[in-house]
């Protein structure tokens, strides 16, 4: 079953966040790195459940798909997929949500 995919506030927020950072050196490396995310997140309407589940909040509606060094973290619902941050894989998740105030 195809579900439409959401963006987040923060999500759309992450993902501009980090196209700034990369285009202070190269604005072309930031646009096909943000496209390399954007297509990755577009085939989440079809293969949402491939991701696996955030080790930090072991809730089996909450996923995270690889881009690079980023995780790409979304939460599955009936007809829709949200998006919900772009975070660097080093980055402690869970104090990072906490701090933020994420959900």
């Amino acid at each position: 079953m195809a579900r439409k995919i959401v963006w987040s506030f923060e999500a759309a927020a992450d993902i501009e966040a980090l196209a700034n950072y990369i285009s202070r050196d190269s604005a072309f490396y930031a646009a096909a790195f943000v496209q390399e995310i954007l297509d990755v997140s577009r085939s989440l309407n079809e293969f949402s459940e491939r991701g696996r589940v955030v080790p930090e909040f072991g809730d089996p509606n909450i996923r995270e798909l690889f881009v690079r060094g980023y995780r790409l973290i979304y939460s599955i619902e009936e007809y829709r997929i949200v998006l919900l941050g772009l975070v660097h894989g080093k980055r402690d998740l869970k104090s990072l949500w906490e701090n933020e105030k994420r959900k």
